[in-house]
């Protein structure tokens, strides 16, 4: 029935244009994308796929599948510069078409496009789906295994079916350990089974209109279900640990049962319950969600509203399963008192399913159209006035706004870019006015995200990526010379140009000063150091260093034999 709609189609053609275009015209940017990509490379590299590496160290914080995927995705293109964003694309696309389908299924075809144009214009979606980072591939995981578990136990009951979830699970914890919270929704589903009755979905010829679509949860798991599903967990969970483990096991290494401990443990409990950053207050995810889902959170007081009316008056498994679900999940990352705003992007394709219905509903009422034309215009507007401020204006703001960003001289793209955004929206509900304010909305993202793509990309690539840096400290030290890197960052080595040498990443930086200029010494007339201005001692004579100019926020200096003749070899 999904792959014959037309609708779902249309929304997976939009979601490519959206979250594809840009592809292979930027670096990996800071501060995650330079280091999965470097730990891919390396693999790729050495052809040591089990134990990822950083430089010369193990990379303990994150499981390898992710960086599998990004090396799969280099199999497949050859070079790094487009390879790097497609696991992301693929997993963002694959969430759309499940959040789709799910929602086509419980609702009918209006709930189900709204669903998927919901989530994919949300910002923080979209904003991650750009970018290479473990969370579109979690959400992707989480999004299959909870997708799996309410297709069993509302419309199709399948043995199957339910060890797909597990599964997917699984998957996802191989992947980032969180994604073992979308097996919470396996007792929601019980406690939905017995609130709602024992009143089946029908089948087969499901009704278009939700409205029409009995109510009650299907079938719970029964105990050989269980069974079943915690064999594919483990399954799908050895691909990884199985070969791990074993490698353990039959080596005398202790780095790598190091690795193994921290991996399992430390980077999962330990960080859970003491983080060592991102601390913030426990209502944190409020605000993540009222500014990063725009305009999906504009709907919610009427979906709301309309999901509780759907609960007090027919305790419906479909709002109620994926609710709950969520519910539990946000409750289960704020009790942590370190959070990004990325750990509760896995809920907001269930959210986007409980509410579809909602959002039809809403998108009758003039309140919330009257509310998304005004949010189209509050974005259109200062777009379409600052960009011809700098590109047409007053020349200070053009060089302030230049400056602060790197972009000086190379910018009146850019300018005219964020003004022809402003002037889609303002077109857009000119021409929609409020009946149709969310087709503007929606057409106004999908321009800036092509603009973003397109223009802004290409333009901040240079001072947000660390390939210019590294190609004019090669320039300067010459092409023969070896660069050892000091206090260094992973697009540091990620993108250098020739030959180097690091001493340890997260090693002290004067551990690696003393470590690069015995290493210096030895050859003064072929190596030279590339090295962190702040990471210097007071001994190296200032008036020697080679000053290479800043790149993501840092200094960066040559330095030959001649800067350091005044440290010792114990400094």
């Amino acid at each position: 029935m999904t792959l014959r709609s037309r609708d779902f189609w249309f929304v997976l053609a939009l979601a490519l244009l959206v979250l594809g275009i840009g592809i292979g015209l930027r670096d990996p940017w800071p501060a995650d994308e330079p280091r999965f990509v470097l730990v891919a490379k390396q693999m790729v590299d050495s052809g040591q796929y089990l134990v990822p590496h950083r430089g010369a160290e193990i990379y303990p914080d994150k499981p390898p599948l992710f960086m599998w995927l990004l090396a799969s995705a280099h199999a497949l293109t050859g070079e790094w510069r487009s390879a790097f964003l497609l696991p992301s694309l693929l997993a963002s696309l694959g969430t759309i078409a499940l959040t789709f389908d799910l929602a086509l299924k419980l609702w009918g075809r209006r709930a189900a496009r709204l669903a998927a144009l919901m989530l994919l214009f949300a910002f923080q979606f979209t904003y991650q789906a750009k970018r290479a980072q473990i969370d579109p591939f979690l959400v992707f995981a989480m999004t299959a295994a909870t997708h799996a578990f309410m297709t069993h136990a509302l419309l199709a009951p399948s043995r199957a079916t339910h060890a797909a979830g597990w599964f997917m699970a699984a998957i996802g914890t191989i992947s980032k350990g969180v994604g073992a919270l979308a097996l919470l929704m396996l007792p929601v589903i019980a406690v939905a089974k017995r609130i709602a009755g024992r009143r089946p979905l029908p089948q087969k010829n499901l009704p278009q209109h939700w409205y029409k679509v009995p109510v009650g949860a299907g079938s719970a798991p029964r105990s050989f279900d269980w069974i079943w599903g915690l064999l594919a967990f483990l399954a799908a969970a050895s691909l990884w640990l199985g070969p791990l483990l074993i490698t353990t096991v039959t080596r005398d290494d202790p780095e790598l049962s190091a690795y193994v401990r921290e991996i399992l443990l430390g980077q999962t409990a330990r960080r859970y319950a003491n983080p060592d950053h991102h601390f913030q207050p426990w209502w944190y995810f409020g605000e993540v969600m009222l500014t990063t889902w725009l305009p999906f959170v504009l709907a919610w007081p009427w979906a709301l509203a309309f999901a509780w009316r759907q609960l007090r008056a027919r305790r419906d498994a479909r709002v109620f399963i994926p609710l709950a679900w969520s519910t539990l999940v946000l409750l289960f990352f704020s009790l942590s008192p370190g959070k990004r705003d990325m750990y509760i992007l896995p809920i907001l394709p269930m959210l986007c399913v409980a509410l579809a219905p909602g959002l039809v509903f809403a998108n009758r009422r003039k309140g919330f159209r009257g509310l998304v034309f005004g949010f189209v215009l509050a974005l259109s507007l200062p777009l379409l006035i600052g960009g011809l401020m700098a590109a047409l204006g007053e020349p200070a703001f053009e060089a302030k706004q230049e400056a602060a960003r790197g972009l000086t001289g190379a910018s009146d793209a850019l300018w005219w870019m964020l003004a022809s955004v402003g002037a889609v929206g303002v077109a857009a509900t000119a021409i929609g006015r409020t009946r149709h304010a969310l087709r503007a909305c929606f057409a106004l993202m999908t321009a800036l995200w092509i603009g973003i793509g397109t223009v802004a990309y290409p333009l901040l690539d240079a001072h947000s990526s660390g390939r210019a840096i590294m190609q004019h400290a090669r320039d300067v030290a010459g092409p023969e010379v070896t660069l050892g890197l000091v206090g260094w960052r992973e697009q540091n080595l990620l993108q250098a140009i020739g030959p180097v040498a690091e001493f340890g990443f997260k090693r002290p930086a004067t551990e690696q000063f003393a470590a690069a200029s015995a290493w210096l010494r030895v050859a003064p007339a072929q190596r030279a150091l590339f090295a962190e201005a702040t990471s210097l001692p007071d001994c190296v004579d200032a008036t020697r260093r080679i000053a290479l100019g800043s790149s993501n926020r840092r200094d960066w200096v040559l330095l030959r034999a001649d800067a350091i003749e005044g440290c010792t070899e114990s400094r």
